[in-house]
């Protein structure tokens, strides 16, 4: 079994491709659930509908979020009513909102209602909250603290950032499975996600870094230079006092990497990384840098034998 810590749209794209090599009950994805947020009297978990609706074949693609071809007929009600919702959300999307949301009040927890969404959807891969714990990222702004969801969609990260804060549970528990899915690994691969607001979320339950220091870990890094290739890790990472690069990312990751990849083009240079292409534009490309990644873990695997 193949182990990815995933958020965002980096990781979910090299997944695409990984599905190409590895067949899905092999692999377990851990996902950040740090931009959950309740809207509307419901469950949204973006991070992980991306990973459940990926593996499911409804993925829009297009966007790296939502259901493909969807429509948003509740979402222009609602703009009639009301001021409506700052998010657009799917009608299909809303329902496994809708859905979450009952198993959440009726006592599940979000491992269990993931994996009985996983379940109604046909997911084979094993997709695992961080944690059950109630984590929420947000950033500091001269009007106070604003939810992530907020400042990236509402706002599109153009509102002037001073910091970033996990709010909620006090260093939350990784979930047993969470845990177990890392232990039991094959090779741990942290995509190229944000490294602020999607994996450290992760790194910050309990019990994780110390799952990753036993394991064999590969990570990718999202920049090439000082820029990240989609979304808004380098305001963040500025915002958290991390330099906004390739050598930022790697001081988050060198207590427990073993292997820190960075992009052929990134001017940045990490000593000992390995440079490879991780440009994924389109399905081709993600699928090969998971060779790149599957020949790296089948070499220690043939060391190890």
């Amino acid at each position: 079994m193949i182990t990815f810590l995933s958020g965002g749209t980096g990781t979910p794209k090299l997944l695409r491709g990984m599905r190409n090599l590895v067949a899905d009950d092999q692999i377990a994805v851990v996902v950040n659930t740090a931009e959950d947020m309740w809207l509307s009297g419901n469950h949204m978990s973006p991070d992980i509908d991306t990973v459940l609706y990926l593996y499911a074949g409804l993925l829009n693609t297009d966007t790296w979020w939502g259901i493909r071809g969807d429509t948003f007929a509740t979402h222009k009600f609602l703009e009639r009513i009301d001021d409506g919702e700052f998010i657009a959300i799917g009608d299909r999307d809303r329902a496994v909102h809708i859905a979450r949301a009952r198993m959440l009040w009726d006592g599940l927890s979000l491992t269990a209602a993931t994996e009985r969404i996983a379940d109604a959807l046909g997911v084979q891969a094993r997709v695992l909250p961080m944690t059950d714990a109630e984590v929420t990222t947000y950033v500091e702004t001269a009007g106070g603290p604003m939810h992530f969801q907020e400042y990236w969609v509402r706002h599109r990260g153009e509102v002037a950032i001073d910091g970033v804060v996990r709010m909620g549970e006090r260093e939350p528990a990784a979930s047993e499975a969470a845990i177990a899915a890392i232990r039991d690994a094959e090779a741990v691969i942290l995509g190229p996600s944000n490294p602020v607001t999607s994996i450290s979320p992760i790194l910050e339950c309990g019990g994780i870094r110390e799952a990753l220091e036993e394991q064999f870990v590969i990570a990718v890094s999202p920049f090439i230079g000082d820029r990240p290739v989609s979304g808004p890790a380098a305001a963040l990472m500025e915002a958290w006092g991390m330099e906004a690069s390739s050598a930022g990312t790697y001081t988050l990751y060198r207590d427990f990497c073993d292997v820190f990849v960075q992009d052929i083009r990134d001017s940045c240079d990490v000593p000992g990384s390995l440079r490879l292409d991780t440009m994924m534009s389109d399905e081709r490309r993600a699928e090969a840098l998971a060779w790149e990644m599957m020949a790296i873990v089948r070499a220690v695997e043939r060391r190890r034998g």
